[in-house]
C-alpha cells in the first residue's frame, strides 16, 4: 500500500520530499532501482544500480539541475523550488536481488504544497472631494507576487469594511496580485488597516487617514458699497469738525478783541489836552 505525506515549501527554497524506504547501511545503493515521478506520468528523477537513467519521453525537463537524490534515505531534494512543482509525487523503490525479477520494496505518494510570500500591501489614497464635514477618500490597497490565492481585507479602527471593488490577477508564473479599492468619507483622524491572508499567513499595513479640511471661515470683505458710504461719512465729519473749528476760533477773537480796544480808545481820550482850558486861556489874553 502507497503510504501519503504531506510536504510545504515557499517559492525559491530547498525543499525536500521524503521516500519510504531507507538503504541500510550493509548494503549498497546499487542494489536498487528508485524511481521519482509525479503525477504517475512525468519522470523527475530515476536511478538504477548506481546510475542515474538517461532521458525519456517520459521525462520533465523543468527539473533538469534543479534535482538530486539522497543515496541514503533516497529523499528527493528540488532547488529552488517552483509554484509550478505543486503536486502528487510518487517515490518507488525496487531491489535488484533477482535482476529479470526487480522487488519492490515499497511505494510512497508524497504532495508538495508549494507557497510564496506576498508583498507587504500598499496603501494610496486620494482626496475625490472636501467640505467642512467631511473629506471624501479613494482609499487603495495592493499586494502582488503571492500564491494561493489570498483573502484581503479592510478595516477602520479595528472595525471591519466593505470593499467597493477588487480584483484578483494570476501571472504567467501562477503568482497572484490583488488590489481592492474603498470608498470611504472621513469625517475625523481614522486608522486605516489593509491586511492579505493566504495559507495562514497574515500581512498588513496601516495608514493614518486624515480629514484635510478645519472649516475655518475666513472674515468676507466689507462690500464696495459699504467702503463707500463709510468713506463719505468720514469725510462728511471730517469736513464738519474743520468748519466748527474756524467757527469757533472767530467767535473767540471777537470776544477777546473788543475790551482792549475800549482801553486803548480811553487813554487817548485821557492823554489828549482838554479844548475848554485853551480857550480860557485865549480869552483871557485878549
Amino acid at each position: 500500500a502507497l503510504e501519503k505525506k504531506e510536504v510545504k515549501g515557499k517559492m525559491g527554497e530547498k525543499v525536500g520530499l521524503p521516500c519510504c524506504h531507507e538503504i541500510p547501511s550493509s548494503e549498497s545503493f546499487h542494489n536498487y532501482r528508485v524511481y521519482w515521478q509525479k503525477n504517475t506520468t512525468e519522470v523527475v528523477l530515476a536511478y538504477a544500480e548506481g546510475k542515474k537513467l538517461p532521458k525519456n519521453e517520459r521525462y520533465d525537463e523543468r527539473y533538469d539541475n534543479r534535482t538530486e537524490l539522497d543515496t541514503r534515505n533516497l529523499t528527493l531534494w528540488i532547488s529552488p523550488v517552483e509554484i509550478l512543482d505543486n503536486g502528487s509525487y510518487q517515490c518507488v523503490v525496487q531491489h535488484l536481488r533477482i535482476l529479470q525479477n526487480p522487488v519492490v520494496v515499497c511505494g510512497q505518494v508524497v504532495n508538495l504544497f508549494v507557497t510564496a510570500d506576498f508583498s507587504g500591501p500598499n496603501i494610496t489614497t486620494e482626496v475625490s472631494a472636501n467640505s467642512c464635514e467631511s473629506t471624501e477618500m479613494v482609499v487603495r490597497c495592493s499586494s502582488h507576487g503571492g500564491f494561493p490565492k489570498p483573502k484581503i481585507s479592510g478595516a477602520v479602527n479595528n472595525e471591519t469594511v466593505k470593499w467597493n471593488d477588487s480584483s484578483v490577477s494570476q501571472s504567467s508564473l501562477s503568482l497572484y496580485n490583488v488590489t481592492a479599492v474603498l470608498w470611504h468619507s472621513v469625517t475625523k483622524d481614522v486608522i486605516f488597516t489593509c491586511s492579505v491572508e493566504y495559507n495562514g499567513f497574515v500581512k498588513s499595513t496601516s495608514l493614518l487617514l486624515k480629514k484635510t479640511n478645519d472649516c475655518v471661515v475666513p472674515t468676507a470683505p466689507p462690500s464696495y458699497n459699504v467702503m463707500t458710504a463709510s468713506s463719505i461719512i468720514i469725510i462728511i465729519f471730517l469736513l464738519a469738525v474743520i468748519l466748527a473749528a474756524r467757527y469757533l476760533s472767530k467767535h473767540v477773537c471777537s470776544h477777546c478783541c473788543k475790551p482792549q480796544e475800549s482801553v486803548e480808545e480811553g487813554v487817548k481820550e485821557y492823554t489828549k489836552p482838554p479844548m475848554s482850558s485853551k480857550m480860557t486861556s485865549e480869552t483871557s489874553s485878549v
